[in-house]
């Protein structure tokens, strides 16, 4: 199948200012093809977020993990990040990165009642599950808590998450920052 762009080339311009300032670093780093799928993901998101990044990270790394393993098929996502902002703000990153949209019935949400940054991933009959390493999870529970105590949720707070949600982009590696496990179906 087939998407409808030939190509993704958007001039550098065409960036916000602080987006501008990545966009070599994290092609360089990380690929085309996530550069892609993070710009989309926050344009459907509506803003620069933190957890629909590591969505879209997360559902890249699912990909190419399948991918190499030669499965063929659709990939469907168990999200473990709930239907509350901001945890669940993954969703859409996990959307848009494995095409495992709401309108192809391939995602649906788990209802244990911890919400948390993890989701099992399905192609064929192998599972994974990929959740982030506690040491980043941390990072950014710590990183917002300051944010919260220096700008309230005040327009300077949201500013603020924005600034990490580009720090984590340009300088966490999607091979890095996620446990996978195989899991039974």
């Amino acid at each position: 199948m087939v998407g409808v762009l030939k190509s993704f080339q958007i001039p550098l311009s065409q960036y916000a200012d602080d987006v501008q300032r990545i966009v070599g670093t994290c092609i360089e780093r990380f690929g085309e093809r996530e550069w892609k799928l993070v710009v989309m993901t926050n344009e459907i998101h509506g803003h620069l977020g933190i957890y629909s990044t590591i969505g879209a990270k997360m559902g890249l790394f699912a990909r190419e993990w399948f991918e190499a393993q030669g499965l063929g098929g659709e990939i469907s996502v168990l999200s473990y990040a709930g239907c509350v902002p901001p945890v669940s703000c993954l969703n859409d990153g996990l959307q848009m990165a494995t095409g495992a949209t709401l309108g192809h019935g391939l995602i649906g949400l788990s209802e244990e009642a911890e919400k948390r940054v993890e989701a099992v991933f399905t192609c064929g009959d192998t599972s994974l599950r990929l959740r982030l390493k506690p040491s980043f999870e941390a990072q950014i529970k710590a990183d917002i808590a300051a944010g919260v105590r220096q700008f309230g949720h005040s327009p300077a707070y949201w500013q603020y998450v924005r600034e990490l949600a580009l720090r984590y982009w340009s300088s966490w590696d999607r091979k890095d920052i996620f446990m996978a496990e195989t899991v039974l179906p």
